[in-house]
């Protein structure tokens, strides 16, 4: 289960923390530059996350999910790694949140309680919420529309733009985070925000991008920052996540995703966790946090302290995300492996002998350019390159994937 790699060891007195989700290789980044020795738990284990973590365990369930058994056994024996500081939590692991929070023999939960999650993702408690502070969002409702047109059905505990779906006649809502809300217009943005003590930090703001693919209309694709919006449109987000947090005594890290048409600002969700667009600010001005945002993420969980004012990013460089999904099933070489593994934009990226199948995810491109504009053209060339590895680069016969003990 446990795999081992001493390159990536750090002092061995350095304290542990564990990086937990679907991929933990953001978080396990964050916090080997914050100094610390990282183990991983996710499912993929992708070399970049094993170059940062000593210690990695899977947590598979088959295809993109979790075993809930697998990570409440790994958790537990990270438990017994010395300075243990606690885990963290990335994407993938909102329907377990609660089970976490209560559970016994498992490291410290360094993030937002039981309380504080259930406040911002049980559309039941958050919507209403949001209605009491006079926080605008799309129509949103728990009782089936009469015409399912104009309408989307979404589940609180998903991620990804996988708990999105068109409302079709096919569709039912017999689970208890399901709930329905009226399409509406404007870009998908979202903003990066810390918070302590009832207190909020904004860091950055991003534009979300998303693809349709199957049944899925808005697949998480990538993102792309920090952005300077208009001060009417950054004074109506901060003021949202200021009232949000006082209400809710939210902790660390945290997102929330609205849609931005012209000035108008309707709120989506808040992500109770470490968002994928802490990479952007990192990336583009890495000078802004020099221990990482996981270090701030720690602070602000453990100690209640927040990062001065002076350390939010501003606008300079563009940074751009986009994940790659695979055309078809095919099969890592070595030669794709080594060649993506060296180049400075791949990252996520697969061992030889790794099986991907259609519509899975390949690996993760990051570039920073002087604007949004070279951002999306540069991401587009480097989509094109690797897409043309996929199609050369074919498997090795001695091709051999590590696989967990």
């Amino acid at each position: 289960m446990m795999w081992r790699f001493t390159t990536s060891a750090r002092s061995s007195h350095a304290p542990f923390i564990a990086a937990v989700g679907l991929s933990a290789r953001m978080l396990a980044q964050s916090a080997y530059r914050a100094g610390l020795n990282v183990a991983a738990l996710d499912i993929f284990g992708d070399r970049d996350t094993r170059s940062y973590a000593p210690l990695w365990f899977d947590i598979g369930g088959g295809g993109i999910s979790i075993d809930r058994q697998r990570l409440f056994d790994a958790l537990e024996r990270t438990a017994r790694l010395p300075r243990m500081l606690g885990f963290v939590a990335g994407s993938g692991l909102e329907p377990l949140i609660q089970q976490l929070c209560a559970a016994s023999r498992l490291p410290r939960f360094i993030g937002n309680g039981a309380a504080a999650t259930a406040d911002v993702r049980d559309p039941r408690r958050f919507f209403p919420l949001l209605d009491r502070l006079g926080i605008a969002h799309p129509e949103t409702t728990f009782i089936r529309p009469a015409h399912d047109a104009g309408w989307l059905i979404k589940h609180a505990n998903g991620c990804g733009g996988t708990h999105i779906k068109i409302l079709s006649d096919s569709d039912c809502a017999n689970s208890d985070d399901a709930y329905f809300q009226r399409r509406a217009f404007g870009r998908s943005m979202s903003a990066l925000f810390i918070a302590a003590r009832g207190e909020a930090r904004l860091i950055g703001f991003a534009e979300q991008f998303s693809m349709a693919a199957g049944s899925f209309p808005y697949l998480h694709a990538g993102s792309a920052g920090p952005l300077d919006p208009p001060r009417v449109v950054k004074d109506k987000v901060v003021e949202a996540v200021e009232a949000i947090t006082a209400q809710t005594g939210l902790t660390g890290l945290n997102s929330i995703d609205f849609l931005l048409d012209g000035e108008r600002v309707d709120v989506l969700e808040i992500n109770a966790r470490p968002s994928s667009t802490m990479t952007l600010y990192e990336t583009a001005a890495p000078d802004a946090w020099p221990r990482g945002l996981i270090a701030c993420h720690i602070d602000a969980c453990l100690d209640g302290r927040l990062p001065s004012v002076s350390q939010r990013v501003t606008r300079s460089n563009q940074t751009g995300q986009r994940v790659l999904f695979a055309p078809y099933d095919f099969v890592v070489s070595r030669a794709f492996s080594e060649t993506c593994f060296t180049d400075p934009a791949c990252h996520d990226v697969p061992h030889p002998g790794a099986r991907i199948g259609a519509g899975e995810p390949v690996c993760t491109l990051i570039v920073t350019q002087a604007s949004t504009r070279a951002v999306m053209a540069e991401l587009d060339r480097r989509e094109a390159l690797l897409l043309q590895r996929i199609e050369t680069c074919h498997e090795d016969a001695d091709a051999v994937i590590p696989s967990s003990a």
